[in-house]
This record gives structure tokens, sequence and C-alpha cells, in this order.
């Protein structure tokens, strides 16, 4: 089965000019890097390229194809010569008024690649710029990521998105859980405990990946089942979506928090093992035990096998966690990263 990358035009590989209408040659311009990675793309993958944009009634008196092919076919020739060929071309004339079923996030255009016998929507992208393009993923039952080229190239050519989904039930916790590595920072967190929701939204948004976590634990008796099964079940997580590792750079971050130095190293080698030199002046901060955050963080380390150092010096409980939180974030977003021109194992073991 064929892999696809449907692929948006203006703002995503053109620049989108105010009135968004790219029908002059003084408007037009690519956005930063979309060649250097849609060439790479195309070197080093199978994927289909499919171009799929919405323009506004073109074709009629207010956006005459006459000023839309000649920046258009400049478009495709520039791309023609870094070998960029799409291998279609699908566009939309309709008006956002007319609600036709072709127009964007509707799937009007794109029935053909509904065959599942022949592509593989589950491993194939929409990359784009609006809530519209997201939505077409959504739809499409494909990945969605923005237009960071950088970004694109390493995750695509890196064979994929590292997405993995977990259930996790005992008789004192029901966990669900979804981790995405190469999102795009999105975070639905709800643990049953403010405080613990609040650390855990630091980890999507600074190491720009999605979670998505919901945990109905047995808070009546007290925090500790919840906290540690979260934790478990993180770390299992991270495990399974790193897979064989190949191209990551492995090592991770130190950052200040006002009156705090926070420092989280780690090493996704395969050996777990905590190192932990906090204190903390408070039992409790928020609605969790100050004692409960090294037993997450042991917990972590040993359920992704990651070595794991954690420090924080300063005199403000909640600024030493949140900051440890974020550092961590950062290390991961260091440490997991691809390099999709050397996916190699970073060992010299020959397994991680």
């Amino acid at each position: 089965m064929r892999r696809i990358l449907f692929i948006d035009r203006d703002g995503t590989i053109l620049q989108e000019p105010e009135d968004e209408q790219i029908d002059s040659l003084e408007k037009f311009a690519f956005v930063p890097h979309s060649i250097t990675a849609l060439s790479l793309i195309r070197q080093h993958t199978d994927f289909l390229l499919v171009l799929v944009s919405n323009q506004d009634g073109l074709g009629t008196p207010s956006y005459p194809e006459a000023d839309f092919l000649p920046t258009h076919q400049l478009m495709l020739n520039t791309l023609k010569g870094e070998g960029v060929v799409f291998d279609a071309i699908h566009i939309d004339r309709s008006l956002p008024s007319d609600n036709a079923p072709t127009r964007k996030p509707r799937l009007g255009m794109l029935q053909e690649y509904l065959d599942k016998q022949k592509y593989d929507l589950k491993g194939s992208y929409v990359i784009g710029d609006r809530e519209s393009d997201r939505q077409l993923a959504e739809n499409l039952g494909c990945h969605f990521l923005l237009p960071d080229w950088e970004r694109v190239r390493e995750v695509v050519c890196a064979s994929g998105a590292r997405t993995v989904s977990l259930r996790r039930t005992t008789r004192e916790t029901d966990i669900s859980l979804t981790l995405n590595l190469d999102g795009t920072g999105q975070a639905d967190i709800h643990t049953g405990l403010g405080f613990l929701d609040h650390m855990l939204q630091q980890l999507p948004h600074h190491a720009d990946l999605d979670l998505s976590l919901t945990c109905k634990g047995d808070l009546e008796v007290d925090e500790h089942h919840t906290v540690e099964d979260i934790a478990l079940t993180l770390g299992e997580a991270l495990l399974e979506a790193l897979g064989d590792k190949r191209g990551i750079e492995r090592y991770g971050f130190t950052l200040p928090m006002d009156d705090c130095l926070c420092q989280v190293v780690l090493d996704l080698g395969g050996r777990p093992w905590l190192v932990w030199d906090v204190e903390f002046s408070r039992e409790r901060i928020g609605d969790v035990p100050t004692e409960m955050f090294f037993h997450f963080f042991k917990s972590l380390s040993d359920s992704a096998k990651m070595n794991l150092h954690v420090s924080a010096k300063g005199e403000n409980n909640h600024h030493k966690i949140e900051g440890i939180f974020k550092a961590l974030a950062r290390s991961l977003k260091m440490a997991v990263r691809r390099d999709p021109e050397h996916l190699a194992l970073p060992s010299s073991k020959g397994i991680l």
C-alpha cells in the first residue's frame, strides 16, 4: 500500500499574501525550506505527493485563471527543477458559501484515496497551515503536520510519526493515554489532580509532542496509585513510541525558572537509573504531596528504561518542580529528535 503526503499550497508551499490570492509575480514567494524539504522527501521516501488546494472562485471575474496560472506554473517548474513532481493535483474552485462537497476539509476531491487496499492512510500525512487542513487529516484518518518544513522533513524521512495509544487498568487506576512524539504541542490531560495536570501539560508544550491522558484513580485513598501508574504508563508509551531508536539523538537540559535552576539530563539508552537531587520545604504543592515527585520520576525512568539525573536549586517549591518538568520536556525534545540523513543506531553496542 502506498503512503501519501496531502500538501496544501498557499501558506504551506507558497507564502500567502494578505488578500489570499497569489495572482501576480510580485506576490510569489516560497515558504522557507519548503523546496529543500520536498526535494529530500522525494529522494529518500516512497510517499506519493498530492497537492490539495482550495482556490476560492478560481475562473470567475474576481480571480481569472490568467492571473492564477503563471505563478502556479512557476511553482511547479521550480519544484520540478529540484526533482519534485506531484503525483496528482486537486484544486477546488468553489467559494466557502457554496458548501461544495469537493472543498477541503470535505473529501469530494479525494475519493480515490479512500481505497484501503491501495493506500495506507494511517501512515499518511496532511501538511497545511489552516484548521481546515487539520480537519482534512482527521476526515482522512491521516496524521497532521504544520508546514515547519525542517520538522516535516525529519518526521517524514524517518518513516513516520511515532504514536502510541495505551490503556492500563488495575483495581486502583484506569488510564487511557495517547502519545505522539512528532506532534505539535497538543495536550488533553485529566488526572484528577489539578497540579499534576499542570505539570504534565508542560511536556507537550515544551517538547512539541502530543499527549492525551485521562486517569480515574482511587484518590479517596490517596494520590500514590494515580501518580505512580501515570508515570509507569507514560514511560511505557515513550519506550514503545521510540521503536528501534534509529536516528535519535539519544541524550538530552538545564533551564532557570526565576529563583530556581533546574537540570534534567537523560539517556534513552535502555538502562534505567534515577539520580534525584531535589529537596522540598513544603509537604504539598497544590493537591500533590511533594514526596510523590521522586516516585513519579523513578517510575518513569524504570518504565521508559531511561537514565535520568534530576536536580534543582532554589527557594520556591512550585518553581522547582515546574522547572523540572519543563527541563524534562526540553531534554526529551532533544533526545527523541531524529536525523533523517543519519538513521543509524546511536550506540556502539548495536542495540539500545
